[in-house]
């Protein structure tokens, strides 16, 4: 297979039903899905059972003891079965283009870097009542006014522009220096390398993208834009934001002694 697409879950399978479906239109089929769950939620396992799944999948559980993503992370990479790995996340609908534009700018030395669209409450509904395939048949500029007229944030990241395109020349113009966790890709060599996630890190955001940034750099890894590129659309729903000082003196101290390769990752000590 070509790539492993890394799916971080936990308890939403409405939301999850819907990446799923996006996935299943991918221009790219070449590929394994790894369902990576922060937990062991019943009602997961049995929505993963009764989905029709086109491609090989896999479902990794673990015990729900706090917010152990990063440990949920490293335990995918080393199940998967390919030497491209793309990270999403279980509330993120993908552009059929999705998978293919992770692989086309795929390089050892790259990390790969997108972002994605934050959809309103109000607009939501339509994405998934028209379904992203459909929409993607808009042109650049329809995207973007449509979700401007809904005051979605990051709007700017929801038109897909291809090679091919009148405007082709944005992607190239829009750079990446930090990564996100829901759009983010690179070789399992790249993770091995930095010794995966670090698991010191137990708060949400920080710890599994950021702090992933300046350890690759760290060791020769660029990143590339794949802005507008490689677009995905972040579906509505309350958010779960947590105090980030205690992630923040983590990052702080590991930048400062400049260990890009965590000690308490894939490998223990």
């Amino acid at each position: 297979m070509k790539a492993s697409v890394i799916i971080s879950v936990y308890k939403n399978t409405y939301h999850l039903g819907f990446v799923l479906d996006s996935l299943k239109k991918q221009t790219e089929r070449d590929f394994e899905i790894i369902i990576s769950e922060d937990g062991n939620d019943e009602t997961m396992s049995q929505y993963i059972k009764d989905y029709s799944f086109d491609n090989p999948m896999q479902h990794l559980t673990q015990d729900d003891l706090g917010w152990r993503k990063n440990r949920a992370l490293n335990r995918a990479v080393l199940a998967s079965k390919s030497d491209w790995l793309i990270f999403i996340d279980g509330d993120c609908v993908l552009h059929p283009s999705f998978v293919e534009m992770h692989l086309k700018y795929a390089q050892p030395n790259r990390i790969l870097a997108g972002k994605r669209v934050k959809l309103t409450e109000s607009i939501t509904p339509f994405f998934l009542d028209q379904g992203v395939h459909d929409l993607m048949l808009m042109s650049p500029m329809a995207m973007l006014r449509l979700l401007k007229k809904h005051h979605c944030a990051f709007a700017e990241e929801g038109p897909f522009i291809s090679s091919s395109s009148f405007w082709s020349f944005i992607p190239k113009m829009r750079k990446m220096k930090v990564l996100k966790g829901c759009n983010m890709s690179f070789s399992k060599q790249a993770i091995l390398a930095i010794n995966g996630f670090d698991e010191d890190y137990i708060r949400p955001a920080l710890g599994e993208d950021v702090d992933l940034s300046w350890r690759f750099e760290g060791l020769g890894y660029s990143h590339f834009s794949l802005r507008n590129r490689a677009v995905q659309f972040h579906l509505y729903h309350k958010e779960n934001w947590t105090n980030q000082d205690e992630n923040l003196k983590i990052y702080s101290k590991n930048k400062s002694n400049k260990v890009f390769i965590c000690k308490n990752g894939i490998k223990k000590g």
